[in-house]
């Protein structure tokens, strides 16, 4: 999930205010060791517990991550360009078979949360190739150094908080991987919304989105959770091209997606 979606989340523990500490931001790597004893009270404060202040103190300044921040030059083609960029033909030829070869899952997810088929295969191939590459930067790390640079420091707290929060529970580790602004799993999920809408698809107890059916069905309580309308349509100016936004907001994405969606579905 793109790390432009533009809502914030709201405060994950009820009653605790980051104001009260507000800890400091730096556009360079220098005092992030430092800036790590002062996050670290705020999250406490939170309710984060030792599990998730042991990986904090563990991460690192994430230079690719700062890289992949600073140039998202993809957004800013047409349509064209992005698809033809993005590999969208050969997203909607590997969709189709990979609807074919999971059909009795897909229709399931259709039954229970009334997102099609398309559009879970869309995000799925855009994100990760279907699961080929969900990236090789640590987790903790990524969504940290984005909190401590001041580029977008509020938008990226919560969701560093949230990260914590996962290495409690057990979902992800202090050494856990996903893609380089922190996302997780095969749709790419930025850790607070994973805390939020993740959902256990297979029915083993846990929540993993590097688990396919895990992170489909994620994707689609995602959906259903913003708005989608079961039934309707999700080309432009129909009622569920606006959730689409909620997943990303850069509209050559919104477009790819409903576009390619719509070509799996046929």
């Amino acid at each position: 999930m793109s790390i432009w979606k533009p809502v914030l989340l709201a405060l994950l523990i009820s009653g605790a205010s980051s104001a009260a500490f507000a800890a400091s931001c730096s556009n360079s790597a220098g005092g992030y060791e430092a800036w790590k004893a002062e996050i670290a009270a705020e999250a406490a404060a939170q309710g984060v517990g030792a599990k998730g202040l042991a990986a904090l103190q563990a991460s690192s300044y994430s230079r690719e991550t700062i890289s992949a921040d600073r140039n998202q030059k993809s957004f800013k083609y047409t349509i064209d360009k992005f698809m033809q960029v993005r590999g969208a033909d050969t997203i909607v030829k590997q969709g189709r078979g990979q609807k074919a070869k999971n059909a009795a899952l897909y229709a399931a997810l259709e039954r229970q949360y009334g997102v099609p088929a398309g559009v879970l295969i869309a995000i799925h191939g855009m994100e990760t190739a279907f699961g080929g590459y969900m990236g090789g930067t640590n987790i903790v790390s990524a969504i940290s150094t984005l909190t401590y640079d001041c580029r977008r420091s509020d938008f990226f707290r919560p969701h560093m908080m949230a990260a914590l929060m996962l290495v409690d529970r057990g979902s992800i580790t202090s050494q856990s991987v996903g893609a380089k602004h922190g996302e997780w799993g095969h749709t790419q999920f930025l850790p607070g919304n994973a805390l939020k809408y993740g959902v256990d698809g297979d029915g083993n107890g846990r929540v993993d989105l590097n688990n396919r059916v895990d992170a489909l069905a994620s994707t689609a309580n995602y959906l259903r959770q913003k708005g989608w309308r079961p039934g309707q349509g999700y080309q432009k100016g129909q009622p569920n091209y606006a959730v689409i936004k909620e997943w990303n907001a850069a509209s050559v994405y919104q477009e790819a997606i409903s576009i390619m969606g719509a070509r799996i579905d046929k």
